[in-house]
């Protein structure tokens, strides 16, 4: 790795408390326009917008979607504003770059009622595994926390007493969320079960396996999935759509945008405001049913 990257690398965990795995999707796309510019005999200090836009077609002829595209140039701005802020350069090649266009998706919640069957047409197993999984989802469901969020979960971030569980965010924010008396009774189950374990190898992490090991990503994924594809035909079932059901729910049921914003953990509003698009149809849908002059 070159020393300008070296140094990005580290300003990114040191002063942007940007999470490991951020950081390294942020030097992966950097490292691909690299090799790119290898074809090019062109250094990544030495780069003009040229370059920047013929590596931007070359990424939609491999049919790399809109979204990627723009992930990848949100790293290259992000390295070339470092490089100008260290006087590597004198000039950011993507000053005055802007983003393509894309279609914006309204991601699809899970219903209530999916909800309610995941919890009552499921059969979960009374052992460590069972319960486990039970836990998994009612943390999901009632606190809206991220995957990542909830694999880094420490023994001392439930406090049984105030019924709050502490949150580790992006940028290493720390926000408390109170927790549901069902959510606190199922969690004393659960640690119950855990300290049954023949082997705890990971003593200060939540949640594990049932080798003692602290959880994946994918493996909270695939659990996620397996347990809505009983009850759901939605396309997708995955930990993020269970965070959109929860600020959806939350909306729907009366929850003012602020509130939401802070159980979620954002920086602003609008990136809590997606979830309005969900909770206007459901909006739409009783104002149709309700309203005197719709009654004929």
């Amino acid at each position: 790795m070159s020393t300008n990257l070296q140094a990005y690398q580290d300003y990114l965990v040191k002063e942007k408390n940007y999470s490991p795995l951020t950081v390294r999707a942020y030097l992966d796309d950097i490292k691909s326009f690299q090799e790119y510019l290898l074809g090019q005999s062109v250094n990544l200090e030495e780069v003009i917008y040229p370059h920047v836009r013929n590596w931007i077609v070359t990424l939609v002829e491999q049919n790399i979607s809109t979204t990627s595209v723009n992930r990848k140039i949100s790293a290259l701005k992000s390295y070339y504003k470092f490089l100008l802020k260290v006087k590597q350069i004198s000039i950011n090649p993507l000053l005055k770059h802007k983003s393509l266009k894309t279609a914006k998706k309204v991601q699809i919640p899970f219903s209530e009622k999916e909800l309610q069957d995941v919890f009552s047409e499921n059969e979960y197993a009374n052992d460590f595994e069972g319960i486990r999984n039970q836990f998994v989802i009612e943390l999901f469901y009632t606190t809206g926390i991220r995957r990542a969020e909830l694999i880094n979960l420490k023994m001392n971030s439930v406090n049984e007493i105030q019924k709050t569980i502490k949150v580790i965010g992006k940028r290493n924010k720390e926000r408390i969320i109170p927790m549901l008396d069902c959510t606190v009774n199922l969690y004393k189950i659960y640690k119950e079960q855990r300290n049954h374990l023949e082997v705890i190898k990971e003593k200060e992490m939540l949640i594990l396996s049932k080798t003692g090991n602290k959880v994946s990503e994918s493996f909270v994924y695939r659990l996620i999935n397996d347990y809505f594809s009983t009850v759901s035909k939605k396309e997708k079932k995955s930990p993020h759509v269970l965070r959109h059901s929860f600020a959806t729910h939350l909306l729907n049921n009366g929850a003012d945008l602020n509130s939401v914003k802070e159980l979620l953990g954002h920086a602003s509003l609008s990136s809590t405001q997606i979830y309005t698009h969900s909770s206007l149809a459901e909006l739409k849908k009783v104002y149709q049913e309700a309203h005197p002059r719709n009654k004929k």
